[in-house]
């Protein structure tokens, strides 16, 4: 599971955790309310996330971070791209659903960021 430290100081913001998807990341396929759980702070973390990097997307573009904006949204892109696909291999259509809406707000914000 990625954890975000959001700071004031975008200089400041990196990803923690080790980012590998294995069994101590990944509930067990046979464990509906486990996924459930998983997949619902996922969700909740993807939603503050975003909300960080819309919040200070237009600051970091007049400050000249557009480079660390854009990998900001390419992360948040991947960690909600492979959670919406953990959700449509588990079933969990909602949560699929909810991810593609935010993989598609990530996808427009991107597209205003100047290079």
């Amino acid at each position: 599971m990625r954890q975000y430290t959001v700071s004031s100081n975008p200089a400041a913001w990196r990803k923690t955790g080790s980012g590998r998807n294995d069994a101590m990341s990944t509930p067990d396929p046979d464990d509906s309310r486990a996924t459930f759980e998983h997949l619902s702070n996922e969700y909740a973390q993807a939603l503050q996330a975003f909300a960080a990097i819309e919040n200070q997307a237009s600051t970091l573009q007049l400050m000249g971070y557009t480079d660390d904006l854009r990998q900001f949204i390419e992360q948040f892109l991947v960690m909600a791209r492979r959670t919406r696909d953990l959700a449509i291999e588990r079933g969990e259509t909602n949560f699929a659903e909810w991810f593609g809406e935010l993989v598609q707000k990530a996808e427009k914000l991107k597209t205003t960021v100047a290079r």
